[in-house]
C-alpha cells in the first residue's frame, strides 16, 4: 500500500499544481485582455470554475494524506490512549462510509448526465481536433460533454475513499495517531511559544551606581 500511496500522492500533487496553474494563467490573461484591450474569452469563467472544482476535490483527499483537515478533539482527549484510538478508528470508519455513499451518488449522477448528453455552456472541442476527426468537412462547433469536467466528482471522491482507508490502516497499525489536525496545532503553538521564551535574553543585573557624597552640613 505504501508504493500505491506514493503513486497516488504524485498524481494528486501533479493534478493540483496543473489545475491551479491553468486557473491562474487563464484568469491573468482574461484580466489583461479585458482591461487593456477591451476583449476577452467567453469560455474563461467556465474553464476556471471547473479547474477550481478539480483542484478542491483532489485537494480534499490530499489533505487527508498530509493531515491538514482541522477538527475538534477535546472530547477524544478525555479518554485514555486505548479509548482515543478506538474513537479515532470509529470516526475514520464513519468517514469511509460517508465517502462511499458520496461516491455512489456521484457515479449515478455522472452516468445520468452521460446518458442524457448534456453539453457544457461555453466550452467547445478545439477546432484543430474537430477538423482532424471530420476529415476536412465543414467545421461545426462541437461542445464538450458536461460529464467530462463533472468527472471530478467520482474521481475526487474515489481518491478520498482511498485516503480514508489508508488512514484507517495506518491508525490500526499504530503508524498514525489521528485523522485531523486538532490538538497538534495547539502543541505546535505551545512549542513555538517555549522556543521564543527560551531565545529571549534573561534579565541583566544592573550595577549599582555610586552614590555621590553628600556635602558636609554646616554648623548652626
Amino acid at each position: 500500500m505504501a508504493s500505491l500511496g506514493e503513486r497516488v500522492n504524485r498524481i494528486e500533487e501533479g493534478a493540483i499544481s496543473f489545475f491551479f496553474a491553468v486557473m491562474v494563467l487563464v484568469t491573468f490573461v482574461q484580466v489583461v485582455l479585458r482591461y487593456v484591450f477591451n476583449e476577452g474569452f467567453v469560455w474563461a469563467l467556465e474553464l476556471t470554475t471547473y479547474c477550481f472544482a478539480w483542484m478542491v476535490l483532489i485537494g480534499v483527499s490530499w489533505g487527508v494524506k498530509v493531515n491538514t483537515h482541522l477538527g475538534v478533539d477535546a472530547f477524544v482527549k478525555l479518554f485514555p490512549a486505548k479509548g482515543q484510538r478506538a474513537l479515532v478508528l470509529f470516526g475514520c470508519a464513519c468517514c469511509i462510509a460517508y465517502a462511499g455513499i458520496l461516491l455512489a451518488g456521484a457515479w449515478e449522477y455522472i452516468w445520468k448526465i452521460y446518458r442524457i448528453g448534456i453539453p457544457t455552456e461555453d466550452l467547445y472541442v478545439p477546432r484543430v481536433i474537430v477538423e482532424l476527426l471530420q476529415g476536412g468537412q465543414e467545421y461545426e462547433e462541437v461542445p464538450i460533454p458536461r460529464w467530462i469536467p463533472y468527472a471530478a466528482l467520482p474521481i475526487g471522491l474515489a481518491l478520498l475513499l482511498f485516503r480514508f482507508c489508508q488512514a484507517f490502516w495506518l491508525i490500526l497499525t499504530g503508524r498514525r495517531k489521528t485523522l485531523i489536525a486538532g490538538h497538534e496545532a495547539e502543541d505546535m503553538a505551545e512549542e513555538a511559544k517555549h522556543r521564543i521564551v527560551s531565545d529571549e535574553p534573561g534579565p541583566q543585573s544592573v550595577p549599582n551606581e555610586p552614590v555621590p557624597n553628600e556635602p558636609p552640613r554646616g554648623r548652626r
